[in-house]
């Protein structure tokens, strides 16, 4: 008998998983609650895949003999904790996909911050080495249709927390977690520890053989690290304690070591600046060393590594006054690392839509680095009473060409503008990568 196979979520990794379930023999149908854009109707019409949108037929949906659930779609909805309540299992995208990985090594990576930027220099390394390599997951394509399109010999996936939620097996060769801060406490029931819980997942299945890569000197990471059970091989990374295995930094060099393996690096030779990066470049390059990349390979790349659209994105200069895009930075954390990299004046556009977030925690940074503040959402009162007391120049904007031309009227030679909102972005924008297109588009327009 065929497997039915009901797929909730009809856009990068439901497709992706509806391709491989297709290739792989089952019988497949994907629903989808809201409208399925244009490019991913296509390839479900292409590969004669059925599909609804704009409903989930739940008399359909509760015939599965398993169901693959888009991140975006949260366990404690009705229809999820009904196919539940039906004893239907629900997985994730990445748990479908690996079984069918084949003999690949897989690196995953997650955290709250730096993972994309810690995925795309590993991956960087891995082209420069001519690895048989693909980045996927929250980069590029999904891992099932990266799997079902063009397998590869290597993978290199960027995790979220949600993906994590609903992996049974999934296990990657080395797990990579970069750092826990809150963030989408939104979606678990505004409980840090069980965000805490969905990144630590990434290790459950680890076992001697593999490699868990962390930061040594994350305070939550480290507060919760002895409540899990690690099997893996585990590599610390740090700025604060020399380790003898794992990679560290000091006087300027990091140095990696793992085994017989030791390799040093000098910091200024990293194209990516900042202290958060100089923890994604550690973390890449002893993963890399790890997969057994050359010294000479992995120099290289951290040499010729080209930073990422709307993450510390050097957009423009007008009029002597810098403009940079971190759109990217969706929640706290993201905005404090980008402040801390700031060394002139700044204008801070912030705002969007909050998912809990505590404005305290930039305070400092705040006071030391900001001088104006330019709110971009519909509902700006909380970064009014946060900051109210402590910068002079706060104003509310409705969209970004009021924000960016705000931001003009404040700039003078010398000061930067930093659009780098702590929030997610769908009240105003598609998503931040529209949010950040839309800011250098209006920058360009000065």
């Amino acid at each position: 008998m065929t497997k039915k196979i009901i797929i909730l979520g009809a856009a990068e990794s439901g497709v992706g998983a509806a391709l491989l379930a297709k290739q792989q023999g089952y019988d497949v149908f994907v629903s989808d609650g809201g409208i399925i854009k244009e490019e991913y109707k296509n390839e479900l019409l292409q590969h004669e895949i059925a599909f609804e949108e704009g409903q989930h037929s739940e008399t359909v949906i509760l015939t599965a003999t398993e169901v693959v659930k888009s991140p975006g779609i949260p366990n404690k909805s009705d229809l999820v904790q009904k196919i539940k309540a039906n004893k239907i299992p629900v997985i994730s995208e990445i748990e479908f996909a690996y079984r069918y990985k084949g003999n690949s090594t897989i690196v995953a990576i997650t955290g709250s911050n730096g993972k994309t930027t810690t995925t795309s220099i590993l991956f960087h390394i891995c082209n420069t080495a001519q690895l048989d390599v693909a980045v996927c997951g929250n980069i590029g394509y999904s891992f099932a249709k990266q799997i079902a399109l063009a397998p590869k010999a290597y993978y290199i996936i960027e995790v979220s927390s949600f993906q994590l939620d609903d992996i049974v097996s999934f296990k990657p060769d080395i797990a990579i977690l970069t750092n826990i801060t809150e963030d989408h406490l939104d979606r678990y029931d505004y409980q840090f520890i069980n965000y805490i819980h969905a990144k630590f997942n990434i290790t459950k299945n680890l076992n001697p053989a593999d490699a868990f890569v962390y930061c040594l000197d994350d305070e939550v990471t480290m507060k919760y690290f002895n409540t899990y059970t690690i099997n893996s091989t585990n590599y610390p990374i740090s700025m604060n304690k020399e380790t003898k295995t794992g990679a560290f930094i000091k006087d300027g060099k990091m140095i990696i070591a793992h085994g017989t393996e030791r390799m040093e690096m000098n910091v200024n030779d990293f194209t990516v600046k900042g202290k958060h990066n100089q923890y994604n470049t550690m973390a890449a390059s002893l993963s890399a060393s790890l997969l057994g990349i050359r010294k000479d390979k992995i120099r290289e790349a951290v040499t010729t590594f080209e930073s990422i659209e709307h993450r510390l994105e050097p957009v423009a200069f007008v009029r002597g006054v810098e403009y940079i895009n971190d759109s990217k930075a969706t929640n706290i954390n993201s905005t404090w690392y980008a402040l801390e990299s700031m060394n002139k004046p700044t204008i801070l556009i912030l705002g969007g839509v909050d998912k809990g977030n505590d404005y305290g925690v930039l305070m400092d940074m705040v006071k030391e680095k900001v001088k104006a503040i330019i709110c971009l959402g519909l509902d700006n009162r909380k970064i009014h009473e946060a900051f109210g007391n402590t910068v002079e120049l706060i104003v509310n904007t409705q969209n970004m060409s009021e924000a960016v031309k705000a931001a003009y009227h404040f700039g003078v030679s010398g000061d930067a503008v930093l659009l780098s909102p702590a929030c997610a972005s769908f009240d105003l924008f598609k998503n931040y990568e529209d949010r950040g297109i839309q800011f250098k588009q209006n920058v360009k327009n000065l």
